[in-house]
């Protein structure tokens, strides 16, 4: 596992079509059940040029950006690989996006509902592909945002009347 940023071999691809996946994963076994309701905790990474790149957590104010082999991040179960579309970039030009994007995703910055993984490779894709991932891939993250919002003002309204008083 490699965290960015990091200097790497030259292999230019020229801007040929290069073929660009969402690796999917299981953060856990019950994914087996919501996944055919449309619903499930998973974790994902963008694959390009035998790479792939996704965002973690961590304690430190430096990049959560880090690269695997495909389809094998480490403590995840991989369910699926989605082709998301083609680039034109290079090698190279893909590893500088990743470096440019890793100054906002910080791994201390990381949040399961507001800022997680799935929330950086829509990031990549729309750069890499003019498209964003799959609703499906982090409706978990937006469900949970929105019962939070609600919580929120539930409680804003419940509890208003008594701080006025």
């Amino acid at each position: 596992m490699h965290f960015f940023p990091f200097s790497s071999s030259s292999n230019n691809d020229g801007g040929s079509r290069i073929p660009v996946y969402l690796n999917v994963y299981d953060l856990t076994t019950v994914n087996n059940y919501l996944y055919w309701f449309g619903l499930g905790i998973f974790h994902s990474g963008i694959e390009v040029h035998g790479m792939e790149f996704s965002f973690g957590a961590h304690e430190y104010p430096s990049s959560g950006i880090f690269e695997v082999e495909p389809r094998s991040c480490p403590g995840f179960i991989f369910r699926r690989a989605v082709l998301l579309g083609n680039t034109s970039l290079s090698r190279e030009e893909v590893q500088a996006l990743m470096e440019h994007l890793s100054s906002d995703y910080h791994g201390d910055c990381y949040h399961l509902i507001a800022k997680n993984c799935n929330h950086f490779t829509s990031e990549a894709c729309v750069r890499l592909t003019g498209k964003p991932i799959p609703g499906w891939i982090n409706r978990m993250a937006r469900l949970g945002n929105a019962v939070l919002y609600e919580l929120e003002h539930y409680l804003e309204v419940l509890f208003i009347p008594f701080v006025i008083s």
